[in-house]
């Protein structure tokens, strides 16, 4: 992911806004392609804040006072199951009635908010706790810039569109922009009665509070007009909301422990996910992350997939079908495209539209197609499912085909990028930022560049392939991918490794030289079974020394190492699943009792920040009482961030499907710190679901059948 390089989320003292001296908490709700971050009081500001479609900013502007002064907090959350946003605030002391002031806290203002289908719906509610009548003014203040996603990350434009004046109408006001691209975008804001006073950024609505008696009022913002706000409208969206959003909780399998924190983390892990995934024609797709990442991304949704695939291979079936109809058909320097690679990010917005950036498709990631047909391997070798197999087979064949070309033009037959237009990434792995791929005397190097994880992620693609096609009877392709892949091994261990550190070098540049860095990147090598057992047992005792561990997860970057900084985006920092992926490979070279004590780290982390795991957090070594250090602008919630508490669950219990067989392996299990008993329901396995129980027996872990009685999958267990 690139850096956002935002201003921070906190919004500060403006003219007639309430002081804010510290960054601030937001939140997010999410349906379909409409997204919407919000202040704890339900406010918005127009700062990183706004209700979005489709990369556009419609709503710029929303906050509400009472009685021209802004409420007292009270409380602020989105509930268990990422539908609704509720804040709860009061009043401080209102203007006179007469002779007599209302006094301060006795009137309940509580907000209840969520996405469906396009729209906010907004209900409002007022409650008079005192002893007399109050009167009490509600005043808004809204507006829409219709600011493309680039632009409210702080990207410059020559020219926009055409902003049509606001049409003001008796309940509600409609903003509408014309853009470069010929589109029309609208936003439509709409209230259930008519305000005393409404004019095109502001509206006042007087209510009348008895004592003891709540008054509603009801709030629509969309793309579109609609008909009025009612209560029958919101409650209908809202149990629409609430039933979307459990078919989508329900798809695969349930962990669940024996200890009540732990299984909050768990059902946070999985809302988040579901509020993040699409349905889009294809099938469910994982959005990057809230709210710089909201679309599709390849790299993301693969490894957020991988990372689930033992629970829900749905997920992943969806991601690769996606992935193959949108794979590259020709050569485009802007795009960084060639026949056979996979999307990096697509984007919507008027400025991808208009080619003012190459994101409408742009392929400018070097590790996305490896990724994706390692993915498809992993995926059929879960499921066995065959028919899919021969869907996007002809798209495996394409990415290996681009994979292939690289033989021609490099004597290791290495993966390498370099853009070839400056409107592209300038690095094109995982670590996109500008500085994240340096020398070790700090000089940026000449591409093209061929990056350490990358030629793992080509390794598992070929012996992958080869596995497959030995699948189809294709002997010929089998062998051609088996001496891809040992070529690959061979030259990362020939070229990569640094003998007089026990460690791989983060990359070549185009003269062949190495870029002498202690990075995490080469702990992705273990996730792919790529290293020499014993040149792993270095990489992994490196990985778990304290330049890397500090505490709560694995560093980016070394601490000893040039551009190292703790609050840097990729040089430093802890990114979630990135320590995952890590972990996965400690487990695959014996590295078991690791990954329990990572586990733990990352769930301390999440306890920190409401049960979340964010995109990434500063990397400072862990001090006795203190929390860890958040990135300012970090996505939250993130797709690869939720799914590795997942991804390391699986490598904790050792768990394994073979979907060719159709059987289940568990090597060597261990529980995650401070848990007696998990249990796995309904994993599907085969058209079947499986139950299964992980119980401590006095240091030894038991697998125990579940309570489902639809099992008929052998469970073979190793110690």
């Amino acid at each position: 992911m690139q850096d956002p390089a935002l201003a921070p989320q906190a919004h500060f003292e403006a003219a007639g806004e309430r002081e804010r001296s510290a960054p601030e908490r937001l939140f997010t709700l999410k349906d379909g392609d409409v997204f919407l971050v919000c202040d704890a009081f339900g406010d918005v500001h127009g700062v990183a804040d706004g209700m979005f479609h489709n990369d556009t900013r419609l709503l710029s502007r929303l906050t509400l006072h009472l009685d021209s002064g802004p409420p007292a907090l009270l409380s602020s959350a989105v509930g268990r199951d990422n539908v609704v946003f509720t804040a709860n605030a009061t009043n401080h002391p209102l203007a006179p009635l007469g002779a007599v002031d209302t006094p301060e806290g006795v009137v309940h203002l509580e907000r209840k908010r969520l996405i469906w289908q396009g729209r906010m719906f907004e209900h409002i509610r007022c409650m008079n706790y005192g002893q007399t009548r109050a009167t009490l003014l509600l005043d808004f203040r809204f507006d829409a810039d219709f600011k493309d996603m680039f632009e409210v990350r702080g990207q410059a434009r020559a020219q926009r569109g055409r902003r049509h004046p606001p049409a003001v109408g008796r309940r509600g006001v409609r903003f509408e922009y014309e853009g470069l691209d010929g589109a029309k975008r609208q936003c439509v804001i709409a209230f259930s009665e008519a305000p005393s006073r409404i004019d095109a950024n502001a509206a006042s609505i007087r209510m009348e509070l008895e004592p003891g008696r709540p008054k509603d009022l009801y709030l629509e913002i969309g793309p579109e007009d609609a008909p009025p706000p009612s209560e029958q409208r919101y409650r209908q969206a809202c149990l629409l909301a609430r039933a979307a959003m459990r078919r989508r909780l329900r798809r695969g399998g349930r962990v669940r422990s024996s200890a009540r924190l732990f299984n909050a983390w768990l059902d946070k892990s999985r809302a988040d996910l579901a509020l993040l995934t699409t349905d889009l024609p294809s099938g469910p797709y994982p959005y990057a992350g809230i709210p710089w990442f909201s679309t599709t991304f390849g790299r993301d949704a693969i490894i957020t997939a991988w990372q689930l695939l033992w629970l829900d291979p749905g997920l992943a079936k969806g991601v690769l079908t996606y992935l193959a109809e949108t794979q590259a058909g020709e050569h485009s320097s802007f795009r960084d495209s060639a026949p056979g690679k996979i999307l990096h990010e697509a984007r919507r917005g008027e400025m991808a539209a208009q080619g003012e950036v190459p994101f409408g498709r742009y392929y400018g990631g070097v590790d996305t197609t490896c990724l994706f047909v390692a993915l498809a391997t992993a995926y059929m070798e879960r499921t066995g499912d065959r028919a899919f197999l021969d869907q996007i087979w002809p798209a495996l064949l394409a990415a290996t085909g681009w994979m292939d070309s690289f033989a021609d033009s490099d004597p290791l037959g290495l993966i390498r990028y370099e853009r070839e237009a400056d409107t592209g990434l300038l690095n094109q792995g995982w670590k996109d930022s500008h500085d994240s791929i340096f020398h070790a005397d700090g000089r940026q190097p000449e591409g093209p560049i061929a990056l350490v994880e990358v030629q793992g992620y080509a390794y598992a693609a070929y012996c992958g392939m080869a596995r497959l096609a030995a699948q189809r009877l294709d002997r010929e392709r089998a062998e051609s991918c088996r001496r891809r892949a040992e070529q690959i091994r061979a030259a990362v261990e020939s070229r990569f490794w640094m003998p007089d550190v026990g460690y791989y070098g983060i990359a070549l540049d185009g003269e062949g030289d190495l870029c002498r860095v202690k990075a995490s990147n080469a702990g992705h090598l273990l996730f792919v079974g790529l290293p020499s057992p014993d040149r792993a047992q270095a990489v992994m005792r490196t990985l778990l020394g304290s330049e890397f561990a500090n505490g709560w997860g694995l560093r980016t970057l070394a601490g000893d190492q040039p551009r190292y900084n703790p609050m840097s985006y990729h040089n430093g920092s802890v990114w979630p699943h990135d320590t995952a992926l890590c972990v996965i490979g400690f487990r695959r070279y014996g590295g078991a009792d690791a990954v329990p004590r990572l586990l733990s780290a990352l769930f301390e982390v999440a306890v920190h920040f409401d049960m979340r795991l964010p995109e990434l957090f500063c990397g400072f070594p862990r001090r006795p009482g203190e929390p860890p250090v958040a990135y300012p602008v970090a996505c939250l919630p993130q797709a690869w961030a939720a799914a590795s508490v997942f991804g390391i669950l699986q490598a904790c219990l050792g768990l394994q499907v073979d979907g060719w067989r159709q059987e289940l392996h568990v090597r060597s299990p261990r529980l995650p710190w401070g848990i007696s008993e998990l249990r796995l329901e309904n994993l599907p396995i085969s058209g079947r679901r499986l139950d299964l129980v992980f119980r401590d027996a006095g240091g030894r872990v038991m697998v125990l059948p579940g309570r489902n009685e639809e099992q008929g999958v052998p469970l073979i267990t190793h110690t």
